[in-house]
């Protein structure tokens, strides 16, 4: 067991090494992206039925639901009920937008790399130039990989965060 993640943890350090420091980048961003998300989730299954429950019960308690300052009441507590359930939802799918522009950081890095090759040694050998190729496709790659895993759960966060708020609108009635 330990052997295998001693050379788990040797091919990702030699995947960083070939991809370059900007696959450092690539990681944080995503760490941050998919700490956020499952954040949103715990929220979504363990704190805002609590949140909902207590709208509903204050509601469902009231009195007058139908005057203008009822009607009022019930939309500032959709409101922020709203807000709550919005919480970092732009923040996530920002960080999303970056993956792949930190990828072709990564890219414009390895071309720098390539050039910088063909300056010193010249354009006749390959094999030079292949870890500057490498440097380059490499955070791309990475960076686009982890933007389409952010897209699917962050639209699909989305749609629920969306769901909820329509649900809470069709539970506290106004007549």
């Amino acid at each position: 067991m330990i052997l295998q993640l001693v050379e788990l943890w040797e091919s990702v350090q030699d995947f960083i090494h070939t991809g370059g420091n900007v696959l450092y980048v690539v990681a944080l961003v995503l760490f941050i992206m998919w700490f956020l998300m499952i954040e949103r989730y715990w929220f979504l299954k363990t704190e805002y039925p609590k949140l909902k429950k207590d709208i509903i019960a204050r509601w469902d308690a009231r009195a007058d639901t139908t005057s203008w300052y009822a009607h009022k009441i019930r939309d500032c507590w959709i409101s922020e009920a709203a807000d709550k359930l919005d919480q970092r939802m732009l923040l996530i799918k920002t960080l999303v937008a970056l993956c792949p522009l930190v990828g072709l950081l990564g890219t414009v890095t390895g071309m720098i790399a390539v050039f910088d090759i063909m300056a010193t040694q010249g354009t006749g050998n390959p094999r030079t130039m292949a870890t500057g190729i490498s440097m380059a496709t490499i955070p791309t790659m990475s960076g686009l990989v982890a933007a389409i895993s952010g897209v699917f759960f962050s639209a699909r966060l989305d749609v629920q965060v969306k769901r909820e708020k329509a649900s809470l609108a069709d539970s506290l009635p106004h007549h």
